[in-house]
């Protein structure tokens, strides 16, 4: 028998499947994230050289690749604010900059990026430290003795080698580097300023500091970049939290949750791995707040207010 719909027949089918229609598709599985990622970039700028930043953050990479089952690719940026660029552009998902290249994220994309977890030190400590250094062998005994000196911050978006020591001297000393100062200049990154230190470049530096056995000068020193015992410290800064892990929080919730759990999961899942990356000064991860972070973005409002305020003048 053929079977005939009528109107009323046809109206009662439509109505029927409309209904079953939301029942249907919240049986269907959501899409895996990986058909609209099949691979996923990581954003870094590291203080250290890009063959040696690429080489100690390959096991990092590997390990993202197998967890997660996507290629994960290492992309150094030429400074910081290239990075955020590159996040915000989309071709970044995930980046490890410093607290305040965090900062310029957030004023750039507002909540569209958030910290994910931060390094635990080998003493399980969560910050780190901006460092003033000379010559080991110079006259010079405090910040007040290389007044008139000349001086190299890092990068116009580094923590500890800009941020921080610029707002050190407006706040406690009333005066800007430029003031402050014989010659000012960015050396580029925080490796070129010890090493224009070291060869007589300039006469003190900004970089970053962790503890004894952990910073800047003391990775230099390890690879043979410099001597060891050449430079010495002659101001630090208040602790800095760590240099946050972030995420574009536009990702697929599946892919930023699974990415997290392998994070969280590095140090135990594959410990040689975690230490060749860590240059074996980490204990772990914790779980990182923007919150966490508001002390520094002060510090680069308070910084861009007196520029503005300075250029003014």
């Amino acid at each position: 028998m053929t079977a005939r719909f009528t109107r009323r027949a046809f109206t009662a089918l439509a109505l029927a499947l409309s209904l079953a229609a939301p029942a249907l598709a919240q049986d269907s599985p959501a899409p895996d994230w990986r058909e609209q990622f099949p691979e996923l970039t990581i954003g870094i700028s590291s203080g250290e050289n890009e063959t040696d930043a690429i080489a100690r953050t390959q096991p990092y990479a590997d390990y993202l690749s197998r967890t997660l089952g996507v290629p994960v690719n290492i992309v150094r940026g030429t400074d910081y604010a290239a990075v955020i660029e590159a996040m915000r552009q989309g071709h970044v998902q995930i980046a490890s900059v410093g607290p305040a290249a965090y900062a310029l994220a957030r004023k750039i994309m507002g909540e569209g990026v958030a910290p994910v977890a931060i390094t635990l030190d080998e003493a399980g400590d969560r910050g780190y430290y901006s460092i003033l250094a000379v010559q080991a062998d110079s006259p010079y005994q405090t910040i007040e003795d290389v007044r008139g000196q000349s001086f190299a911050f890092a990068d116009p978006n580094s923590t500890s080698g800009y941020a921080v020591p610029s707002y050190y001297l407006s706040t406690e000393l009333q005066t800007t580097a430029d003031e402050y100062f014989g010659e000012v200049a960015f050396s580029g990154g925080h490796e070129q300023s010890v090493i224009g230190l070291v060869n007589g470049t300039f006469e003190v530096v900004a970089t970053h500091w962790r503890n004894e056995n952990a910073g800047n000068i003391q990775t230099m020193e390890d690879k043979g970049m410099i001597p060891e015992g050449s430079t010495r410290i002659i101001w630090k800064s208040p602790v800095i939290p760590n240099t946050p892990v972030m995420m574009l929080t536009s990702l697929p919730q599946e892919l930023q949750d699974e990415f997290r759990a392998a994070l969280m999961a590095f140090p135990e899942a594959d410990p040689e791995g975690f230490a060749e990356y860590t240059r074996g000064n980490s204990t772990g991860y914790v779980e990182a707040r923007h919150e966490d972070y508001l002390d520094v973005i002060a510090i680069t409002e308070y910084n861009a207010a007196e520029r503005r305020r300075n250029a003014s003048n």
